[in-house]
């Protein structure tokens, strides 16, 4: 656990101040415990959603842990009530208030190699393509996840012998959620049908497919370097292939100021280089005020503002 946290710090951080996320279970309290232990200046922040009963209670449980272990600590309580499910609004309502209290430190995250399995299955069964199935980045600035190549049983028995109070969250038992399910039924049931190390080896694929990714990234940033203004040259990426031109289409589209193209987005948009007949404006995203449209001029894609 300690040689994985200063294994990560060494290959990734320049061993300044951290913070972590610490939800009081043992994934993230071993981490927590770990990164103290490790000799690391940490900052534990705790996030409480409110969504059972005494969740205030375990918040400053978890935050006194880790006062004790010799990390400061704080408590930010949200609101979960976004879109998309409560896993989804509950994810997105935990990093806003990470985001906001990590002043400019990198974040911990208590991800485990399990975690990253039932990533991977969860990103196969939605046919989301080799970004997904890539898994989660040990590093993507400003998160960080030292404990990916860690079991949870691991995390388990490191904070029963180091006596640390484990928090056992019952949202991780609940069978409406799908990656509980994925946790619960579909790995025990590929471990037995399949033998053991299936966990093992669907890391092993998301490391793969990792560097796979960034090699293809760099082949589509190559091509949009040779861009001297706003507007995407066909020929530039037309006869580039298909997974380093889409990927060529999607950074495009970011650096237009669509964040997060969807595959039908950059699929449509793609069409207008790959299978050019005359298509009109393609919606990419806007406001209340306008949408935001991608159009194709003597062999130029340029976004435009359209009017709703």
């Amino acid at each position: 656990m300690i040689g994985a946290i200063r294994g990560f710090v060494s290959a990734h951080l320049d061993g300044g101040p951290v913070c972590v996320a610490l939800s009081g279970g043992a994934d993230s309290l071993a981490l927590t415990a770990g990164a103290a232990r490790a000799g690391l200046d940490v900052h534990a922040i705790v996030v409480d959603h409110g969504l059972q009963t005494g969740s205030d209670v375990v918040a400053e449980t978890a935050a006194a842990t880790a006062r004790k272990l010799g990390a400061t600590a704080e408590v930010r309580r949200v609101t979960v009530d976004g879109g998309g499910g409560l896993e989804a609004a509950a994810r997105t309502a935990r990093y806003a208030a990470l985001r906001a209290g990590r002043d400019g430190r990198p974040v911990l995250l208590g991800h485990t190699l399990d975690d990253q399995a039932e990533t991977v299955l969860l990103g196969l069964g939605r046919g989301s393509g080799g970004r997904s199935l890539a898994g989660m980045r040990p590093w993507s600035s400003p998160w960080g996840r030292p404990l990916l190549g860690i079991r949870r049983a691991q995390t388990v028995a490191a904070c029963a012998g180091w006596g640390l109070p484990v928090w056992d969250d019952p949202h991780n038992d609940d069978p409406r959620f799908t990656r509980v399910r994925v946790r619960t039924e579909v790995l025990p049931l590929l471990e037995d049908v399949l033998a053991s190390g299936v966990a093992e080896a669907l890391a092993r694929t998301a490391d793969q497919l990792t560097a796979d990714s960034d090699a293809l990234d760099g082949f589509a940033e190559s091509l949009l370097d040779r861009q001297v203004d706003e507007g995407l040259a066909v020929g530039d990426i037309g006869d580039a292939p298909p997974a380093v031109r889409t990927r060529a289409v999607r950074f495009w589209l970011q650096r237009r100021g669509i964040e997060t193209p969807s595959h039908r987005n950059v699929t449509a948009v793609d069409a207008l280089v790959s299978d050019w007949r005359g298509q009109g404006p393609i919606a990419v995203g806007g406001d209340d005020e306008a949408r935001l449209v991608v159009t194709r001029r003597a062999g130029v894609l340029v976004v435009e503002r359209a009017a709703r």
